[in-house]
């Protein structure tokens, strides 16, 4: 039995852990990628090379030529099903123009939020690995931060880039379980690194692909308080227990309508679902 867990897995237990059991245990199905993933996965590769090798990525044409080759083969990975759905019944050309659009504003939306690199902030890390210890389990938490930056006040923003349609509303900015993930993050990168939680801020950075332009690029930050970070760890800690005691119990209440993973569950009246 491996012996770290991920946000992405904990999340999948928090939503069912029987499905957890059917993905994560027995690998059977579970979620492969689509055009909106491919989308997202090139789109990190720019932000990523832009800040952490900016001699060869300073241009937009760079980035924008990166993104194109990144989409490119992100949508070669797909499973067929998914490759067939996208040139089907998707703009590919579209796609790529909104990734272009983000990419435009991508750099210069950090600046306004931090100012300027090189004397309020700079690159402290890309794509960070995590693989920390429990202080109660055999278990280490694996993640990687998409972007750790400092800053001149001696604080440590962690950032996390996620693609998105027109943004978050309200609800989902406030949402504990997406807002869990930074949560972790900052918990476990300050234990790596021995520093002082209070000293760590957390962003989520949406990219949007239908909004207009000069709003392609917003900043969510997320509320990572002692009693936030306690919630968190104690339902991480009741999942590995769980898993560990080989205990899936079945959430009927997202079977057939679940906000996290988009409607009706795959397993829903099959042979897995028993």
């Amino acid at each position: 039995m491996k012996k770290h867990i991920s946000y992405s897995e904990w999340k999948t237990w928090h939503i069912c852990p029987h499905y957890h059991k059917l993905t994560y245990i027995d690998k059977i199905g579970g979620f492969e990628g689509n055009i909106y993933t491919a989308f997202g996965s090139a789109l990190h590769e720019v932000c990523e090379h832009r800040l952490t090798n900016p001699k060869k990525y300073s241009t937009l044409e760079a980035q924008k030529d990166l993104f194109k080759k990144q989409l490119v083969k992100e949508l070669k990975k797909l499973p067929q099903e998914a490759k067939e759905d996208a040139a089907a019944n998707h703009n590919l050309e579209q796609w790529k123009t909104q990734g272009y659009e983000i990419i435009d504003e991508m750099y210069e939306s950090l600046l306004d939020k931090f100012g300027e690199i090189g004397k309020d902030w700079w690159v402290l890390t890309a794509e960070e690995l995590l693989m920390v210890p429990f202080d109660d389990y055999d278990f280490k938490f694996k993640g990687f931060i998409d972007l750790v930056i400092a800053t001149s006040d001696n604080k440590i923003h962690l950032i996390d880039w996620k693609t998105t349609s027109w943004g978050w509303n309200s609800r989902k900015k406030s949402d504990s379980t997406l807002a869990y993930q930074l949560v972790y993050y900052k918990y476990f990168y300050a234990k790596k690194h021995d520093v002082d939680p209070k000293d760590v801020e957390c962003h989520f950075a949406l990219l949007k692909r239908t909004a207009k332009p000069g709003k392609k690029v917003e900043f969510v930050s997320v509320t990572t308080g002692p009693k936030r970070i306690e919630n968190a760890l104690n339902t991480l800690n009741a999942a590995v227990y769980n898993i560990t005691n080989k205990r899936y119990t079945k959430n009927k209440l997202n079977c057939r309508s679940c906000k996290d993973r988009f409607g009706v569950c795959e397993f829903y009246q099959t042979e897995y679902c028993s």
